[in-house]
This record gives structure tokens, C-alpha cells and sequence, in this order.
């Protein structure tokens, strides 16, 4: 290939790549990965540096550009949150069984259903189950290198994007989810408690998601 050949496949300059980004983002109603970016983006982009700009573009604005697990999207600045609380939904709280269950796979993930009982002490019914993943707040992981195979349980996007997390490696402590406000007084059950971890920074895990 020539060097004029290669001239007409020039990536575009990179702030117009970030302006490209930037569209897609705000007009699509679901986080993007970065492999949707670049199969929409020409030849010769590279989104991953264009989104590191932009990302700083947008700190301190009243948007922000986050990453939830392998995708992008823009949301309200954290601290302008109490402004959209009029256009939040209100959605009927989970059962204790159903946070306890949740807490277990956000914490503890790729976790099996037998691990999620030994875990909690009692049985899970496939109703738990079911709910969490209707709400699409977790979904079914790789299966088991183990007899049977039994397949894990994780966390999904959907459920990083409702709490605000890039990961589940993201999320809080008990000191952070009482400073926040949300925490009651309640204590968590001991058995949510991981062995590994210091008990006073994940004893608010069942908690978490009672928003």
C-alpha cells in the first residue's frame, strides 16, 4: 500500500474521535463497551485513548463519563444526585433472602448456589434466584472446573450502573455505606461475613442494596 492509498484510511484527528465517542454515548440508552465503540468508529481510531480524554474532559462537570465493568456511559455527577431524585422509580424492596443472596454474589462472586447456601445456613429458593435475575442485577457465570460442573453466579452491569460502580471490586465498606446514608442500624448477618475479610469493613454488605 502506497502513502497515498494509506492517506485515505487516516484515522480521524483524536478530538474528533473523542466528539464521535461522545455522540454515540449520549445517544445510546445502555453502557458501550469499547468494542461496540471501535466497530462504529473508522478505520484507524482508537477509542480507548480517545475515552481517557474525555473522561477528564467531562471531571467536575455535571455529567460525568464513568466505566461500569467493560463499558461507558454518562451519569449525573454523584453529588447532583438529590437533584433527579423526582424522576427516580420507586421499586418494591427485596426480600431479606433475596438481599442476603445478592450480597453473597456481589461479594463473593463467581459463587455457586450450594456456596451461596452454605454461606447464608439455609436453603435458596429458585423464586431468590429468579427475581435477582429478572431485575437483571445477576446473571450466570462460567460453570465449575469441579464434579457436576455447577454453574457460578455474578454481579451484572446493570447492577454496577444502578450503584454507581466500576466494579465489584468498587464496593463499600461499612464506615462508606454508613457515611452515605445507607445504612440503618440493623446488624448484618454474620454468616455474609468472608472469613478473609476484616468484619467491620464488609458487615454492611446485606444492607447495600435497599435503596
Amino acid at each position: 500500500m502506497d502513502e497515498e492509498e494509506k492517506s485515505l484510511f487516516a484515522a480521524p484527528p483524536l478530538g474528533e474521535q473523542e466528539r464521535m465517542i461522545e455522540a454515540i454515548l449520549f445517544a445510546m440508552a445502555e453502557p458501550v463497551t469499547l468494542a461496540e465503540l471501535l466497530a462504529r468508529l473508522p478505520h484507524g481510531c482508537d477509542p480507548a485513548e480517545a475515552l481517557v480524554t474525555l473522561r477528564r474532559r467531562y471531571e467536575g462537570r455535571g455529567v460525568n463519563l464513568v466505566k461500569l465493568g467493560d463499558a461507558y456511559a454518562f451519569r449525573t455527577a454523584p453529588d447532583l444526585g438529590h437533584l433527579m431524585r423526582r424522576e427516580s422509580v420507586e421499586t418494591r424492596k427485596l426480600s431479606r433472602a433475596a438481599i442476603e443472596t445478592l450480597a453473597i454474589v456481589a461479594y463473593h462472586q463467581p459463587v455457586t448456589r450450594a456456596e451461596i447456601e452454605e454461606i447464608r445456613g439455609v436453603a435458596v429458593s429458585r423464586g431468590t434466584v429468579d427475581q435477582l435475575m429478572e431485575l437483571d442485577w445477576i446473571r450466570l457465570g462460567r460453570r465449575r472446573m469441579t464434579p457436576g460442573r455447577p454453574v457460578t453466579f455474578v454481579v451484572t452491569e446493570h447492577f454496577l450502573d444502578h450503584f454507581g460502580l466500576e466494579s465489584a471490586r468498587d464496593l463499600p465498606g461499612l464506615k462508606e455505606l454508613r457515611a452515605a446514608g445507607l445504612l440503618d442500624s440493623r446488624p448484618a448477618p454474620s454468616a455474609l461475613v468472608p472469613a478473609e475479610e476484616d468484619e467491620e469493613a464488609v458487615a454492611g454488605q446485606s444492607e447495600l442494596f435497599e435503596d
